[in-house]
């Protein structure tokens, strides 16, 4: 972000305002009765918070930017044709874990500019951490610059994964992957919310992530995270890492190769 692009500074700063607004409505339903329902699956869900912090998030983008498009996960849809700007947002990433009070969810707000991922907002209300990366500007946790991990060997590293809803009846369910990555990684860890995932490869406490099957509100702010603290992001054969989410692969860099081998 160059110093005189007020445009994106106001981009970061309505995100970043949005996403801790938001989070704090989850802080203040955590661990309360919930109306919880289901999407796709007997196994995806959705609360009345997601669609509370989705209206917020989406009156808040259209009362400031009116004329930007708008992809929200549960529907709240603004589309503007041939906006420069588009804003794509996972209200509550990681419902599942909310929904049972397992302490690992996040607001996820990507933008793109003229169709290129632009600035990146992650916001976990629970610890209190706020990610954010602008394209060229690096990345940063609560203000500090982060990096992506320095581990040199898939034996050494500690990954993570995660399942589609859809994995009670795919064949196409990660677990062949998740097999030999366990053999032979570190660690392993499935935590249940893709942008915080990301946000954690970024900074360095995993040292790599896949998962499949994902959707753009799920990474479009924490490929780019990723990307802007060092690391590489790609699909599971190297190409690049797909907007739609489909297929991804992120690491610190000198890994990716190596876990191209493990998982491709």
């Amino acid at each position: 972000m160059s110093a005189g692009d007020a445009e994106t500074r106001a981009i970061v700063a309505l995100a970043e305002r949005l996403a801790r607004e938001a989070g704090a409505l989850q802080r203040a339903r955590y661990e309360t009765e919930l109306e919880i329902g289901t999407k796709s699956r007997p196994i995806d869900l959705v609360t009345e918070v997601d669609r509370a912090c989705e209206a917020l998030i989406v009156e808040g983008l259209r009362r400031a930017r009116p004329g930007d498009d708008i992809l929200a996960e549960e529907g709240g849809v603004h589309a503007a044709q041939g906006a420069a700007w588009r804003w794509i947002v996972d209200p509550l990433d990681g419902t599942v874990n909310f929904a049972h009070g397992y302490p690992c969810f996040c607001v996820s707000i990507g933008v793109e500019r003229d169709g290129r991922r632009h600035v990146g907002v992650v916001y976990d209300p629970l610890r209190d951490e706020l990610f954010e990366a602008v394209a060229g500007g690096g990345a940063r946790r609560n203000g500090r610059p982060i990096r992506v991990s320095e581990a040199a060997t898939v034996q050494r590293a500690l990954l993570a994964t995660g399942f589609a809803y859809d994995v009670h009846d795919s064949a196409d369910d990660n677990l062949e992957r998740l097999a030999r990555a366990v053999k032979q990684a570190g660690g392993v860890r499935r935590d249940g919310s893709a942008a915080i995932d990301l946000c954690y490869v970024a900074c360095g406490r995993f040292d790599g992530y896949w998962e499949l099957k994902l959707h753009p509100w799920d990474v479009a702010a924490g490929l780019l995270i990723v990307e802007e603290a060092g690391g590489r992001t790609s699909d599971l054969r190297g190409g690049p890492a797909p907007a739609d989410g489909r297929e991804i692969l992120a690491s610190n860099g000198r890994l990716h190769e190596a876990l191209l081998a493990l998982l491709g």
